[in-house]
């Protein structure tokens, strides 16, 4: 088998600008490429930090189906994981902005990295980690 790559990260959201909003604006990342399906009634908006997958970065795929507003979370999935220079005020910025953090910023239990976890407006969580 040749060497993989990871590529990008699906996640279906009720709210397409809401979600888009809460990715870029709170978590900065940039729209990278957006592809309507009217014949599939869905729309995919690829997101992600520079140039996505150019920089080998990876890259978040949000996929709205024309009418669905709520998906049940389920227990599988855990979070996504995204470094930021001060877990704070990342957190404060998320809040100050009508967002849910679920866990302050604070050192990961038996060490010292400061995480903290917020969620999206689909409710998906994210941990947030000070690099």
């Amino acid at each position: 088998m040749s060497e993989g790559r990871f590529l990008h990260t699906m996640l279906r959201v009720g709210n397409l600008d809401r979600s888009i909003a809460f990715y870029t604006q709170l978590l900065g990342m940039t729209e990278l490429r957006r592809r309507d399906v009217p014949d599939g009634k869905y729309t995919l908006v690829f997101l992600g930090y520079g140039d996505g997958n150019a920089s080998g970065a990876g890259e978040i795929e949000l996929t709205y189906n024309y009418g669905v507003e709520k998906y049940e979370m389920g227990t599988a999935f855990g979070h996504l994981a995204v470094g930021v220079p001060d877990v704070a005020a990342a957190c404060e910025k998320v809040r100050a902005a009508g967002g849910k953090v679920t866990r302050e910023a604070g050192p990961v239990k038996f060490g010292t990295t400061i995480i903290a976890f917020v969620e999206d407006p689909d409710g998906y969580k994210i941990e947030l980690i000070q690099r």
